[in-house]
């Protein structure tokens, strides 16, 4: 068989697509028959230098495939079944790898470099394949240069792949050392120090010891500084990524470097080429970040539990900084408002600028306004454009005293500008400026209004006029729209000013829906987001227009539904569309349904809408599904217990939802219907039980079902449990055990990281909702004993939370609350187990001194209910 491997990758890339196959074919069948020889000899058409390149490129992706998969479960399958190979056969891969990487074929040498890291990623964890990096790094400054530089690029793959806690400290001061040399200004091979400046940007998380050293430290730094300098564009590119990870990773190690950084960055975006620029700029929105998080943690007064006080290097280089921002608004593209993905220096710039204003705040108005004055009024389009831009840019950040004033000199300019400048340019930017100022400066909570009713009926005008427009500023004249109408959703139930002109936004947002041209700049979809939030907002004296949009969305559904022969583009753009109407209807649901007045009309064409729904699970849509689902739920809210009717024909496919493990977000909905439904019909969803929590129970058990499902499925018990009451003693024996094997493994998980803790505390959310729900369903009931045994661990696993104080305000909530559920249900049956539990008392004593009132409400809740299960 190795004997033909060559051809037979050779054929897998042929342009006959039965070659192909047959060439896939024959590459599968060797790997189910004898994996050991197929990885042996993939390897080795990698490493021999008289193959042909493209046949040893693939033999090293085939290989690579072989070690990683995206997907978790997967990817735990294939390190399982390479750590229980031969010992000897990955000896052998393993040499061949290395040897290819001083390969004369530079394709070859890179794909090795990658197998490298994904070998080293299995292996290092499992303290196997300890000589690796002495092996790459020994005799690296003799080796010939196209070998140094793959060896450079392993490395960085390698730190790429492995956590820093698998190397030790020993290591990776070789490793930094031999990067940073091959990095230094004195190598003369180009290639040598892209890879080595790479290579530095992924060993950055190693290097915590080596910055926290000073000489080490200023060595690094002066390097990387260096090799921004270089004549070589991509190295220059590279050093700057270098920074811009450096200015996160060490954000509290700059202050020595800043003044020289400030000036590197400034010149970078003053004379180098835009991906360089673009990196310079990055720097400043990197800080930027970092202070932006230190000062809404610790809400701008600093005390000494900061971990990393803030430095205010924005605010120290604002006399500076401003100016080079400004002046990269100048460099606009023709085309870049067509064009999704854009990116180029005057966004870099503008972005940068919002950041710096949510920075500052205040100090930023004074260096802006000057250069807004001097452009907008400039017959050139690109100073009108970036006079615009800026003034949009600052609007978050500044306080509204500062705004305000600003934005109602410059709303009636704006509102002309949309319609009267003959640049699209402008017209784009004008209408998202009006966008941000609707979103931050109008709304109830603000002491003087900009929108009155002497400018509301003009602003309407223009903004409905500005829909007619070109696709992009028709697009984000919707969005400014949005913003408008979300200001008055506190407007109380009786009247918004946005009442008289209802129906004639309505009207002009569904016309925008049908214009030929709706599918360009996301046109279509803003048009729908808009009408939905002028649906959300609206009061009680336009529901009856609201009513009136009912058979017309249904309509437009109907006409997606009827099966016309469809190209697959055509067929994907009808499911988004049905994705679309299947969410306006869920938002006019939610809105008729929340008053009886309104409901009881509205509830005529149920039925009809029911049919719809279902017809849409038909489609092969994730998206028009997750609508579709979500639009239920929110019926069956509505409909309450009369939703019974329509379980027989929905169940299936309530079903069909939560086996979709493929598209995980539609069983993550379809989990949360179900709780609707339980809300919604009580006891009346007893018949359909069985199959739901069987449903769930495997789902739980799965490996191939994304970890984000698993809490909502707890709670989902609860629901089931507060639905059914008693009943769900026959499934006591199942859930339980499963919350407990959950409620061990989410307690404690110390040093894990931030998204870790976030996914744990919704775990252990999901897993106290449910037993909130499985009290609160036995309370009053005859069987309350059958919860006695699983008491002392539901008390231990509060224990153990409260002890391991990584808590959010929401768990804290929650378990206080199934204290009080577990005291209100077994009565003084519980009463020895809670005056026994370890921390009840300081836990309750902590959350009824609690600054969140939720958690105190929780907290007095609990309190009586002991003290009643406590004195019987």
């Amino acid at each position: 068989m190795a004997m033909e491997v060559t051809q037979i990758l050779l054929n897998a890339q042929a342009v006959d697509g039965t070659v192909r196959k047959q060439a896939e074919e024959n590459l599968k069948q060797f790997q189910e028959q004898n994996l050991p020889s197929f990885l042996l000899s993939l390897a080795g058409e990698l490493s021999n230098d008289d193959k042909p390149v493209e046949s040893r490129k693939l033999g090293g992706l085939i290989l690579k495939n072989a070690l990683d998969a995206k997907e978790q479960h997967r990817k735990l399958e294939l390190v399982q079944r390479w750590l229980s190979l031969d010992t000897s056969v990955k000896a052998q891969i393993k040499a061949c790898l290395l040897k290819t990487l001083s390969s004369p074929a530079p394709d070859a040498r890179s794909t090795a470099s990658q197998v490298v890291a994904k070998v080293a990623g299995i292996e290092l964890p499992h303290k196997q394949w300890p000589e690796l990096i002495v092996a790459l790094l020994s005799n690296l400054h003799q080796l010939p240069a196209h070998t140094k530089q793959a060896t450079l690029e392993t490395l960085g793959y390698i730190c790429e792949e492995v956590s820093p806690d698998v190397v030790d400290q020993d290591q990776v001061n070789k490793i930094l050392t031999a990067v940073v040399q091959g990095m230094n200004s004195s190598e003369s091979n180009n290639d040598v120090r892209l890879a080595a400046t790479r290579a530095l940007y992924n060993a950055l998380g190693f290097a915590q010891a080596n910055f926290s050293n000073d000489m080490e430290r200023d060595y690094i730094m002066r390097v990387v500084c260096e090799a921004t300098l270089c004549p070589e564009l991509k190295i220059r590119q590279a050093a700057f990524e270098c920074l811009v990870a450096i200015s996160s990773t060490y954000y509290e190690k700059l202050a020595p470097y800043i003044q020289d950084i400030f000036n590197i960055t400034a010149k970078a975006v003053k004379e180098d080429e835009e991906p360089v620029a673009l990196q310079a700029i990055e720097f400043w929105s990197s800080v930027c970040d970092e202070e932006i998080d230190i000062l809404e943690e610790y809400g701008g007064e600093f005390s000494g539990d900061s971990d990393i006080p803030c430095f205010y290097f924005v605010k120290q280089a604002l006399p500076v900084l401003v100016p080079m921002l400004l002046e990269t608004l100048l460099k606009q593209e023709e085309d870049q408002d067509q064009d999704e993905g854009a990116w180029n220096i005057a966004m870099a710039g503008g972005t940068c600028l919002g950041l710096v204003a949510r920075t500052v705040g205040d100090d930023v108005v004074p260096l802006v306004m000057p250069f807004i004055e001097e452009n907008i009024t400039k017959p050139d389009w690109r100073q009108r454009e970036a006079a615009t831009y800026a003034f949009g840019s600052i609007l978050e950040g500044p306080s509204p005293d500062k705004l305000i004033p600003l934005v109602n000199i410059a709303l009636n300019f704006m509102l002309t500008a949309l319609m009267k400048d003959p640049n699209n340019h402008v017209k784009d930017t004008t209408a998202w400026t009006l966008g941000r100022m609707f979103e931050f400066l109008h709304g109830s909570a603000l002491e003087t209004p900009i929108i009155t009713q002497a400018n509301i009926q003009q602003i309407i005008t223009v903004l409905l006029q500005s829909m007619k427009d070109v696709p992009n500023v028709a697009e984000k004249a919707c969005g400014a729209l949005y913003f408008l109408a979300q200001g008055y959703e506190d407007a109380g139930s009786s009247s918004s000013p946005l009442a008289p002109f209802f129906q004639e936004i309505v009207q002009a947002l569904l016309t925008v829906t049908h214009r030929e041209d709706a599918g360009e700049s996301r046109l279509r979809t803003a048009a729908y987001e808009t009408l939905n939030e002028v649906v959300r907002c609206s009061t009680d004296e336009t529901a009856p227009m609201v009513l009136q949009l009912v058979p017309l969305i249904m309509m437009e559904l109907h006409q997606t539904l009827e099966g016309q022969k469809l190209s697959s583009d055509e067929r994907e753009k009808q499911n988004e569309l049905q994705g679309l109407l299947c969410g306006c209807l869920q938002v006019i649901i939610q809105k008729l349904g929340s008053s009886e007045a309104t409901k009881y009309v509205f509830m005529q064409y149920a039925d009809q809408m029911m049919a719809l729904f279902l017809r849409v699970f038909v489609s092969r849509s994730a998206t028009a599904h997750e609508e579709a689902m979500l639009a239920i739920g929110a019926l069956a809210y509505a409909a309450g217990a009369d939703f019974a009717k329509y379980m027989p024909e929905f169940y299936r496919y309530l079903e069909m939802g939560l086996q979709n493990f493929e598209d995980y977000q539609v069983c993550a909905i379809t989990v949360g219907v179900v709780g609707d439904i339980c809300r919604a019909l009580e006891d009346k969803i007893l018949p359909y039980c069985d199959g739901i929590m069987t449903q769930l129970l495997k789902d739980l058990s799965s490996n191939q079902l994304h970890r984000s499902v698993k809490p909502p499925i707890f709670s989902c018990f609860g629901d089931i449990a507060l639905a059914i009451g008693e009943n769900f003693e026959k499934y006591l024996m199942y859930a339980m055990p499963m919350l407990q094997s959950a409620a061990e493994l989410s307690a404690h998980i110390s040093g894990a990281d931030d998204d870790m803790l976030e996914y744990t505390n919704s775990l252990r959310n999901g897993i106290l909702e449910a037993y909130s729900g499985i009290f609160q369903g036995f309370k009053g009931s005859s069987k309350t004993q059958l919860l006695m045994p699983y008491a002392p661990h539901i008390l231990q696993f509060l224990d153990s939370l409260y002890m391991e104080k990584d808590m959010d305000d929401a768990v804290s909530k929650t378990a206080i609350g199934v204290l009080g559920d577990l005291a209100d249900t077994l009565g003084s049956n519980a009463s020895p187990l809670i005056q026994q539990s370890v921390s009840s008392r300081d836990f309750l004593n902590e959350c009824l001194s609690s600054d969140d009132h939720l958690i105190r409400e929780s907290a007095e809740w609990a309190k009586l209910a002991i003290s009643r299960a406590i004195s019987f």
